[in-house]
């Protein structure tokens, strides 16, 4: 296909779907991800945000993906249209938005190399992501995006922590990999901590779920079977909720500590699938994994650093945002919060409110009394001290200040660290510096 075929035949398509012919952005989009663009110079060639383009982009895909009944994205666009051996005769396609209409276009009719079921359940039963979230916009987290997909589809790793304070965008950038990366696994099964606690549970509902539950093993040794017969993607979010709260971060429940086996099976044996676990702190014996002899890696994420992420909260005087979303640690949703206050209070003038300083809102206050909950009694004592600087503290200006041994103060900074709410700061001496916002909150609690 050249490609004036391929914008005729996506044109005809996306009309069934929505009514509408290709407008001009999703016609740049189109042909530039066909000569092999990437989404940054496509948004240089039509004049928008890179975000916007990929918003286009994403929802394209999901209206090709239906009409095509294929799973289609950025990446397999060109290969997909090339293997369904399109030809041109005419063809009747029955929208389904509107039943009364049945249209008839002179375009392309398209033989599938694809081995497909006839029962259109079948063929998504391998998918199942109820309980994951709706992803409407997706913002700078590129880098991020590609490293998952080189170590889960490149590298085949088993076992991937995706980590990061609350609110950081964890839970936003695995569904947005699922979105783009569903047809590169057999079964995708996204299961929320939350919900439901219990390994053994979890295990039921897998094997359920994927017919694969019988008497002959244990659930573990059938869950392995599984994970060795087909290429599955098992997400677990909210780790953090099977830890102990006031303790030392990743210290398991005594209740939970089935999981602790659990993971080390799934980097252990061999086997084709992966498990994602999203937390807000890390399993303490994952961090002495050698991940140059296990296939195991933690991809922890920092804060955003693009405007983009305000250009739908209708705020004024951009020429400030990037000092906004600095003063919120570029955390999406200290900065969804702050955009609402903002709105409300200061007539969405940016400037304005910076002039008050860094504020917190009463669901702000809410979130970080949960996060400061879950600390050890140490902790709480360092992140109280060091809750009084405006700058980084060394680590001997603590030991003086605080009745701490030596050991319980660096076990205790060690966790602080874990839970992304201290860094350390290399220099002619390791300061400690306490997370802005949230030392706003403990000076306000305090």
């Amino acid at each position: 296909m050249d490609i004036k075929e391929v914008l005729q035949f996506a044109d005809e398509l996306v009309c069934v779907q929505t009514g509408k012919h290709l407008d001009d952005i999703q016609d740049t989009v189109i042909k530039g991800v066909w000569q092999g663009h990437t989404y940054e110079e496509i948004a240089a060639q039509c004049n928008r945000s890179e975000s916007h383009v990929r918003d286009v982009g994403y929802k394209l895909w999901q209206i090709l993906s239906e009409q095509l009944n294929e799973d289609i994205n950025k990446r397999n666009f060109r290969s997909v249209l090339s293997r369904l051996q399109i030809t041109r005769s005419p063809i009747i396609i029955q929208n389904n938005k509107h039943q009364n209409n049945t249209h008839n276009f002179n375009c392309y009719s398209y033989n599938s190399n694809k081995n497909t079921k006839n029962n259109d359940n079948e063929e998504t039963s391998s998918h199942y992501l109820t309980l994951s979230p709706k992803i409407t916009h997706f913002y700078g987290r590129e880098t991020e995006l590609q490293t998952l997909s080189h170590w889960l589809i490149n590298q085949n790793n088993r076992l991937i922590s995706v980590l990061g304070l609350p609110g950081i965008g964890k839970t936003t950038l695995v569904k947005h990999f699922i979105d783009l990366n569903l047809q590169q696994f057999d079964v995708v099964i996204w299961k929320s901590i939350k919900l439901s606690h219990s390994l053994d549970n979890i295990l039921t509902e897998i094997l359920t779920f994927t017919k694969s539950n019988n008497t002959e093993n244990n659930k573990l040794t059938q869950l392995l079977n599984l994970l060795n017969q087909k290429r599955c993607l098992i997400i677990l979010d909210d780790i953090q909720e099977i830890f102990i709260p006031g303790q030392l971060a990743g210290k398991y429940k005594p209740e939970y500590k089935d999981y602790k086996t659990f993971f080390a099976k799934i980097t252990e044996i061999e086997h084709q699938s992966s498990l994602i676990l999203i937390s807000q702190e890390q399993c303490q014996e994952m961090i002495c994994i050698d991940e140059e002899l296990y296939p195991v890696k933690c991809l922890e994420l920092q804060g955003l650093d693009n405007t983009d992420i305000l250009k739908t909260q209708k705020l004024k005087d951009e020429e400030n945002w990037l000092n906004l979303i600095k003063l919120y640690e570029g955390n999406p949703a200290y900065l969804q919060r702050i955009a609402i206050l903002i709105r409300n209070i200061f007539q969405c003038r940016v400037s304005e409110f910076l002039s008050d300083g860094l504020l917190l809102t009463e669901d702000m206050k809410y979130q970080l009394n949960e996060l400061f909950n879950r600390l050890s009694t140490v902790e709480q004592q360092i992140t109280l001290e060091l809750s009084k600087y405006n700058q980084p503290v060394s680590r001997e200006h603590l030991r003086e200040s605080l009745s701490l041994s030596s050991m319980d103060l660096i076990n205790g900074l060690q966790s602080l660290n874990r839970r992304y709410l201290v860094t350390p700061i290399e220099g002619e001496k390791t300061l400690f510096n306490l997370s802005p916002v949230f030392r706003e909150y403990v000076k306000i609690d305090s």
